[in-house]
């Protein structure tokens, strides 16, 4: 991990200090403030700053940070639950596929527009791609999954060995892994932009993790 604490390049020309945006962006995806309190806060650090600022930064490095932080993930089990939560963009429900392993662990998350077959299919082939196929999948009563999985299996981009489940209770956990994504994007009463949902979106699953185990903010 030492490699990623050598990131002051990633910060070359900006007026204010690495630490100081870093704990902007953690604050802001991990906890409950909005860009203007942020400001506040920062404030009583004597620190002024617009709150539009603290806005770019978190569209900047989050994904920055998302990259580099997938260079070091952890393995995840290969017993995966599937579900889908939701968040308002627009003032229209959008819908973020998420899964976690059997220890609720993250194994990824997805962003989009529509929740059918082709959402789905493409949720599943990224995470796929991330982590390596899975030996079983636990999804809900949702048909579209299922058939999402079914047409991967059928264009063999999904192995016939692993085993698909449709049981409740055994997705009680990612239902309840949920809780930690909503837990912050309900105070924020939603997203005017689609791509910055997705942007704040990925910044709230990382702090998730790291509630999980222990991730060093690269910069940090």
């Amino acid at each position: 991990m030492g490699g990623m604490n050598n990131a002051d390049f990633l910060f070359n020309g900006r007026h204010f200090d690495r630490l100081v945006i870093i704990l902007c962006v953690r604050w802001y995806v991990t906890h409950k403030p909005s860009y203007r309190g942020l400001v506040d806060m920062m404030a009583g650090r004597v620190l002024s700053m617009a709150h539009t600022t603290i806005m770019r930064w978190v569209l900047r490095y989050v994904r920055v940070f998302e990259q580099r932080w997938r260079k070091y993930a952890k393995p995840v089990g290969r017993s995966w639950r599937l579900d889908e939560t939701y968040i308002k963009v627009k003032g229209e429900w959008v819908y973020l596929y998420r899964a976690v392993d059997k220890q609720g662990a993250t194994v990824d998350f997805y962003l989009s527009a529509q929740r059918d077959v082709a959402a789905a299919k493409r949720f599943l082939k990224r995470a796929i791609v991330y982590r390596g196929e899975p030996k079983k999948i636990t999804l809900d009563g949702y048909a579209a999954s299922h058939r999402a999985v079914d047409e991967l299996k059928a264009d063999e981009e999904l192995s016939d060995r692993v085993i698909v489940r449709a049981n409740q209770s055994l997705n009680n956990i990612i239902e309840q892994d949920h809780r930690r994504v909503n837990a912050r994007t309900t105070p924020m009463f939603g997203f005017k932009v689609f791509a910055h949902a997705t942007i704040v979106g990925t910044g709230i699953e990382r702090a998730s993790r790291s509630a999980k185990v222990s991730i060093t903010w690269p910069g940090s």
